[in-house]
């Protein structure tokens, strides 16, 4: 597991606002459409840029862990879906991958 420097944080607008440009990233990749796809909890890490590791509650007990690249705003400042994982639960924690 990578250090994840930002520490654990409940998820705000901002968050809220990054998840919901990527969604349609994640349902391509997933292969699924997402009804409800909000923010819960993000940790951060900072690169040329900031990685952004945020769980997505999806549909009940069901949630998605986002791995969202923010690149430098003097680069443009593009947020890349870099992965995705399903499967999982409000439990389980928030890790970079």
């Amino acid at each position: 597991m990578l250090h994840m420097c930002g520490g654990l944080s409940p998820a705000d607008k901002k968050i809220q606002e990054i998840c919901d440009s990527v969604k349609h990233q994640a349902e391509k990749k997933s292969g699924k459409n997402y009804a409800h796809f909000k923010a819960d909890s993000y940790a951060t890490q900072t690169v040329a840029g900031t990685n952004y590791i945020i769980k997505v509650q999806v549909n009940g007990n069901e949630y998605v862990h986002l791995h969202v690249f923010e690149g430098l705003q003097c680069n443009g400042g593009h947020l890349e879906l870099k992965s995705m994982q399903g499967s999982k639960t409000k439990q389980d924690p928030i890790v970079l991958f």
